[in-house]
């Protein structure tokens, strides 16, 4: 019979649908295991064949675990709010709900498709009312623990899309979506303070099992540092406060810097004789991203200001300061003291601008180039800390410093607070209502959900309103605490509110009375394997780790972390190697894979590829291998026997295979593992027959990779039940070491023999047997033997003359 895999894959996904086969049950006497995969924005174009590779290793684990007497979670959503949805809805006048409607339907047909176990009845959408509801109620807690506030800040701003953007939206300072001109508008944004959380968010990676790139992106985002604050004065009669982590290097400092966003230029307008020329740098500067801002390797650039001069608490000498672009009003306090001898940027724009460069860390000639192998050495040209060494300079200056009152140590974070407004339509309402008399009032949360009001027009107002603004019936309401007129928050939340709790819903996804019970969280939670892209290990999972521990602290959940290991894996490039996109024509539809090789093979192909947490190229070549490989599966029908026992023969192989096939799957080797069973089955052949306990015991191991295929043999060989329901198999290590072993036989290094040994038999042993073999006996007859080299288990060498 041949192995029609259309017919089969269609069978079965229809049948673990209607029997709901892999729902987790409530039962929490259990033991369980919580598996999790980001879930995906629903966007037009629907899955590429990249979307896949972290579903079914995930669906690997999951139906291992299943196996292994685990009440299993693996449930999957959608993160369906977002720009891209509201800007297609905009273009085709067509509602954002409907849109996000279709996508979904045709995303879960694909999901579906491939196999994948997950647990369809706690399917979830950030869209739904009643699911935001619950994100609107973590705003208010955040608000009134004093975590969500409003702030006016400079952001970036698409004159075309009016619309706020990220900095990695903006390249070569215009919008990557439609080019247009991006510039810095200031704004009133609603801000989380995640920077109370730095410290637990850092400390904590200690006790969680993720791996070290995913923990070190963390780190490097959260940017901890320990220094001090250090206030210059000004001729203006100001001061100047700047953050330094090297305050050993004080006496070097030359000049200043300040941002073009920082308000004392406003402030100093009347003295400063060349504002002109700061106004155009300024237009200018708001014109580029941060990112582009700070690049190390762009031209220095900027404005000194003429008419105040910084003053050096230290020696107490003026020095300049300049306006440039590469500092930032959003890090630090929009100002830095700049030691051109020990920075290479410092050094560049002091050489630009013809600035003293001071050594003050001996080493190195500084008039050639800044000298910053100063992590450690001795300090010179530095008054009192003339002669110290880098710590015990940084130690007496940070102490002289607070006796005088001109700075005090400081811990800093590069992590900001998060940006929580966006004036779209497509998004969250924020549960906030403006009273003249009452300020921003909560609303309260017998009204939640706050539902988005029905729209025709999606398009933002002229002055960057969001659509919402231009609503007044719905804008316009009463203040929850005075009953006096006010109007609602018309910004809404970002794509990142909703993804920021997801995992919890799915433990509890249809509770109305709360975000999801105590009893079943406490059961499922903490995630026990959570993986996803490398692109999303800062932000998002950040940014949810800092809800879950405010939840912690609230007492909503049990566990401090969200989740208890974190993987990544690597993106599948096109078969040019490179990122797949529609613009590169290098898309491939996982549709039309599954449609002319079956889903097994895509999944099959998917974990064979390569590293599974490296990047590789598909290669339609190669995927046919693996169909091949199935087609092999099949046809081990027509050589069972009715023996119930492992052959004497194949019965270390497959011992052994399933050591290794349970190990790799453990430690994300998906692709040796399947080698194993490859391997395995050319030992199968070679045999010419396989048992009934063999194939049982192949099709287990098989079955997390390729289910459908494993599924259907196991019925038709009336194997009893379903698969899936069935034990993984145990291994015995004794049976995984080879009684016996081939080995190579040598004359003079040229291989003579090949012959089967005992595994353990001594060099001694070898050595007897390989002279006793007919072959080596007559090569050897009449000779001198001068030498002998034995390998146990790999070969014997005997030079003879």
């Amino acid at each position: 019979m041949k192995y029609d895999f259309s017919q089969i894959e269609a069978k079965w996904q229809q049948k673990w649908d209607e029997n709901h086969t892999f729902a987790a049950t409530n039962d929490y006497t259990k033991p369980k295991y919580y598996a999790l995969v980001e879930f995906p924005y629903p966007s037009g174009q629907g899955l590429h064949v990249g979307h896949p590779r972290s579903y079914t290793a995930l669906d690997i684990i999951a139906r291992k675990r299943r196996m292994q007497g685990y009440n299993v979670l693996y449930p999957m959503g959608w993160d369906a709010f977002g720009l891209p949805t509201e800007n297609f809805a905009i273009k085709n006048h067509i509602h954002p709900e409907i849109v996000t409607k279709n996508n979904v339907a045709r995303f879960k047909q694909q999901l579906k498709s491939l196999g994948l176990s997950f647990d369809w009845d706690r399917e979830i959408n950030t869209t739904d009312p009643s699911y935001y509801k619950w994100t609107q109620w973590i705003f208010l807690q955040l608000y009134k623990k004093g975590l969500a506030y409003k702030k006016e800040m400079s952001v970036n701003w698409c004159t075309s899309c009016k619309v706020v953007l990220a900095n990695e939206e903006v390249v070569n300072g215009v919008c990557e979506r439609c080019g247009g001109e991006v510039v810095h508008k200031v704004k009133s944004q609603w801000m989380l303070k995640i920077t109370e959380y730095a410290q637990r968010l850092l400390d904590d990676l200690d006790k969680v099992d993720y791996i070290e790139r995913v923990k070190t992106s963390q780190r490097n985002w959260i940017g901890r540092s320990t220094g001090a604050e250090v206030e210059f004065d000004t001729t203006a009669g100001d001061k100047l406060m700047i953050y330094t982590t090297r305050p050993d290097t004080l006496y070097g400092a030359t000049y200043m810097v300040i941002s073009p966003e920082h308000p004392y230029l406003d402030k100093w307008a009347d003295r400063i004789s060349n504002m002109d020329e700061i106004n155009v740098y300024k237009e200018e500067s708001a014109k580029k991203s941060d990112f582009e801002r700070t690049e190390m390797v762009k031209e220095k650039t900027g404005v000194r200001i003429q008419g105040v001069e910084g003053i050096n608490p230290v020696n107490g000498k003026n020095i300049p300061i300049f306006v440039s672009d590469y500092v930032l009003m959003s890090y630090g306090t929009g100002a830095i003291m700049a030691v051109p001898a020990h920075d290479t940027r410092d050094w560049e724009f002091a050489k630009k601008f013809n600035l003293p460069i001071i050594e003050v860390v001996k080493g190195g000639n500084v008039e050639e180039e800044a000298f910053t192998d100063c992590a450690t050495g001795i300090m010179v040209n530095s008054g009192i800390l003339d002669g110290l060494s880098v710590e015990e300079a940084k130690k007496k200056i940070t102490a002289y410093l607070e006796e005088t009152g001109k700075g005090h140590p400081k811990v800093n974070y590069k992590l900001r607070d998060w940006v929580f407004s966006r004036q779209r339509y497509w998004g969250e309402p924020i549960p906030m209502v403006y009273c003249e008399k009452c300020g921003w009032v909560p609303l309260p949360e017998s009204e939640l959900p706050l539902k988005l009001p029905e729209c025709e027009s999606f398009e933002q107002t002229d002055d960057g309103q969001s659509p919402l603004s231009k609503m007044t019936d719905w804008v316009n309401t009463t203040c929850p605490h005075c009953g006096g007129p006010a109007t609602r928050e018309t910004d809404t939340m970002p794509q990142w509110a909703g993804s920021s709790w997801y995992f919890l819903r799915y433990c509890d996804p249809h509770n109305d009375e709360c975000l999801a019970s105590k009893e079943a969280l406490d059961y499922w939670c903490p995630v026990d394997w959570y993986n996803g892209g490398m692109e999303h290990t800062t932000l998002h999972l950040l940014y949810s780790r800092f809800w879950h521990k405010f939840l912690y602290d609230l007492g909503v959940v049990s566990n401090p972390e969200p989740y208890a290991k974190r993987t990544s894996h690597g993106m599948i490039l096109g078969e040019n190697g490179e990122k797949m996109s529609k613009s590169r024509g290098n898309v491939v539809n996982p549709d039309d894979i599954v449609k002319e090789y079956g889903a097994d093979t895509m999944r099959l192909y998917e974990m064979f590829i390569g590293d599974f947490e490296k990047s590789a190229p598909w290669s339609t070549s190669s995927i046919k291998g693996c169909k091949r490989f199935l087609d092999r599966v099949w046809a081990l029908q027509d050589i069972l026997n009715d023996s119930e026992e492992y052959s004497d023969k194949l019965e270390s192989a497959f011992h052994k295979a399933i050591k290794k096939v349970g190990e790799d799957i453990e430690e994300m080797k998906f692709n040796t593992a399947i080698a194993t069973l490859m391997a395995l089955i050319n030992d199968i052949s070679d045999h010419k027959t396989i048992s009934r306990k063999e194939l049982k015991t192949f099709l287990i191991l098989l079955n997390p990779f390729a289910p459908h295929i494993t599924e259907e043999i196991w019925e038709a060989q009336n194997f009893g039940g379903m698969l899936n329901q069935q034990s993984w198999p145990a291994y015995d290590e004794a049976k995984c070491v080879d009684a016996t072993v081939e080995i190579a036989v040598q004359i003079c290094g040229k291989i003579k023999a090949r012959m089967d040994v005992p595994a353990d038999a001594s060099k001694e042993q070898l050595l007897e047997i390989a002279k006793a073999d007919a072959t080596i006996a007559a090569i050897l007859e009449g000779k001198t033997i001068v030498k002998e080299i034995v390998v146990p288990g790999k070969l014997v060498n005997i030079v003879a003359k």
